[in-house]
């Protein structure tokens, strides 16, 4: 049986109550060094981005390997990170002063929407960031999306809304290529077969 296009935002979706789901890190973000680790982007090029610009949003996942293959995994079938890519990108802990109410797309939450698992992980970022859009203005005021890693399943990232601000606080762990990151990057590179010239 053919799958036909995934559909628009449902015209009901601001007078549903959505069921949240609560979560209180910490989470972790791989960033270019020469920036901080909070960044709520409104480049209106990644997936949960806002459409309109409108409103920005910070991608964060729940461990350093999911951060790792979202940020260095984009190039599928490409196990390869150059050692200038690794020193110019570091590893941060996303702390939030309360836990925070996210729309779990990873669970039966997706169903109940009227969506499935496309919206994390297909190629059509204009209907993800119109359902980003969507979500965002429903009147419960979620803080973000849970959803799945596109590139790691059984991992989950969150694209957190720029309403959110004023409780994260981030720990900068280090460059990717500094000594003390040295024995988690190479866990990391064993688990998905990467290879480097650091």
């Amino acid at each position: 049986m053919a799958v036909g296009p995934h559909p628009e935002p449902p015209a009901d979706l601001p007078i549903r109550r959505l069921t949240l789901l609560a979560r209180e890190g910490p989470w972790f973000r791989v960033h270019r060094t020469v920036h901080g680790a909070i960044y709520f982007g409104r480049a209106i090029r990644y997936r949960f981005d806002d459409p309109a610009g409108a409103f920005g949003v910070l991608y964060v996942a729940d461990d350093e390997a999911g951060a790792f293959v979202e940020t260095f995994g984009h190039q599928t079938g490409t196990r390869y990170v150059a050692a200038a890519d690794l020193a110019s990108r570091g590893l941060a802990r996303i702390h939030a002063s309360r836990p925070l109410q996210l729309v779990d797309l990873t669970g039966p939450e997706l169903t109940r929407l009227g969506a499935d698992a496309r919206l994390g992980s297909g190629e059509d970022y204009g209907l993800s960031q119109r359902w980003s859009r969507a979500l965002w203005s429903q009147p419960d005021r979620p803080d973000g999306i849970y959803y799945r890693s596109r590139h790691d399943p059984s991992r989950c990232s969150l694209a957190l809304y720029d309403r959110v601000a004023s409780v994260l606080a981030e720990q900068p762990l280090g460059s990717f290529a500094s000594p003390g990151l040295r024995p988690l990057l190479g866990a990391i590179l064993d688990k998905y077969e990467y290879a480097t010239d650091l």
